[in-house]
């Protein structure tokens, strides 16, 4: 399976030039890698010069030292008006890797993927909730070097691993704070201990963030400002404004659980946004209806709550009428969250996907464009799509391996500064 990374629109490479000047050397390397990842067909060092704003002189000599790296090869000739043909340039899809895991408090997913974004392999890890963090990360380590090993993948061409977990982080430290839904993971240096396991680099990012980098590499030119809807074991928004990931101060952009939805408990709290629509909160209330969603024996043998989600969507579907009414509010609330997000932000898009949003998607694509335009509160001169995310497997553990090949391949003016944080 391919990720389509190079179907991006040529407008973008507008802002993506380069600079002659020496001490910048890596961020001309990463203009250039850029530039030949968006080319399939193949791109000249001519068109590398025009395309980026760098001299033939510097295409040249970073080219040298790509071809030599085994990262590029030279993919034929093609001939363009008078003179010698014009030697075309690929990205070499061996020539590095990165591994992508996602922790989901119900499940951990690791991926590999090469330089061209081809999905070599995919595995499933159940998690035990009351499992410590490091006895989980041990198992992260086993499965990565199993996943590493199976592809026989050369370890000098692995980039890095990349680890997805729901927030909030310390990003300086790589550091998991205190996830509401992991309680074992409180204060616990993911980056560090998984990186001293593996003995490779790692990048930690929050969940959503991941899965709005997997989409923004797989997306095509209508997509330069869009909200990604993460519905997983809880709920959050990854964000991309003018073609750049937001992730906020801290790194913990996104997080949307505290929104007030208008309803009251029997308290007269008002139920938080989370609380309306997380799974962890939905399928506990079907059963407190009478809503029969598995055995008792089913449960007691390891039926998980995607399951119980998925068969209270299916009962709904199937005209059952309380299960009906739990599920066509969780989508009523979905849609009153996404108006003051589209106000503030004026995105155009709004992107679903996650382990959860599957059992969801036909009803709830059918019902929100209509609930959301619907809105007294909605302010907007322009349409707003709704879709599902266009990364087929584990989007948040894709996100997360495409992080530390975004880190290699795209290019950002913050790498020129000294202070940049990130070493991978």
């Amino acid at each position: 399976m391919r990720a389509n990374l190079g179907n991006v629109e040529e407008v973008r490479m507008a802002s993506r030039v380069g600079a002659n000047l020496p001490a910048v050397g890596g961020f001309n390397q990463a203009v250039i890698l850029d530039a030949i990842r968006r080319a399939p067909e193949g791109i000249s060092r001519v068109e590398l010069a025009a395309r980026t704003g760098l001299s033939a002189q510097t295409v040249t000599n970073v080219s040298r030292r790509l071809l030599a790296g085994g990262v590029v090869r030279e993919a034929g000739t093609v001939v363009a008006g008078v003179g010698k043909p014009r030697t075309l340039l690929q990205l070499c899809p061996d020539g590095r890797f990165a591994v992508g895991v996602h922790l989901d408090p119900s499940v951990v997913s690791i991926v590999l993927l090469d330089l061209a974004g081809e999905l070599l392999d995919h595995r499933v890890l159940d998690v035990d909730p009351a499992s410590t963090a490091q006895h989980t990360l041990d198992e992260i380590a086993i499965e990565t070097r199993a996943i590493i090993g199976a592809g026989r993948v050369l370890c000098e061409r692995m980039l890095g691993v990349g680890i997805a977990t729901p927030g909030p982080l310390l990003e300086e430290s790589g550091t998991v704070l205190n996830p509401p839904l992991l309680p074992q993971w409180e204060r616990i240096p993911v980056r560090d201990l998984l990186s001293d396991r593996v003995e490779l680099p790692v990048l930690l990012e929050k969940d959503v963030t991941a899965a709005a980098v997997a989409e923004q590499w797989v997306a095509d030119g209508n997509r330069e400002n869009f909200a990604f809807v993460y519905y997983g074991t809880g709920i959050g928004f990854g964000l991309v404004l003018q073609n750049e990931v937001i992730r906020g101060a801290s790194g913990n952009a996104g997080d949307i659980g505290g929104f007030a939805v208008g309803h009251t408990d029997a308290s007269g709290r008002s139920r938080p946004f989370g609380e309306s629509v997380s799974p962890t909160a939905v399928v506990p209330r079907a059963l407190a209806a009478g809503i029969r969603l598995a055995t008792p024996a089913q449960r007691t043998g390891g039926f998980h709550l995607l399951d119980e989600f998925t068969a209270l969507v299916h009962a709904a579907e199937s005209g059952e009428p309380q299960a009906s009414v739990i599920v066509d509010q969780v989508i009523a609330d979905l849609a009153n969250s996404l108006v003051p997000v589209a106000n503030l932000l004026d995105v155009d898009r709004f992107v679903f996907g996650g382990p959860f949003w599957a059992p969801l998607a036909g009803r709830a694509l059918e019902r929100l464009p209509r609930a959301f335009a619907q809105s007294p509160y909605l302010v907007g001169a322009h349409d707003v799509v709704f879709e599902e995310s266009a990364v087929a497997a584990d989007v948040a553990a894709i996100g997360a391996a495409c992080l530390v090949l975004d880190h290699a391949l795209s290019p950002r003016p913050a790498r020129m500064l000294l202070a940049h944080r990130v070493t991978v």
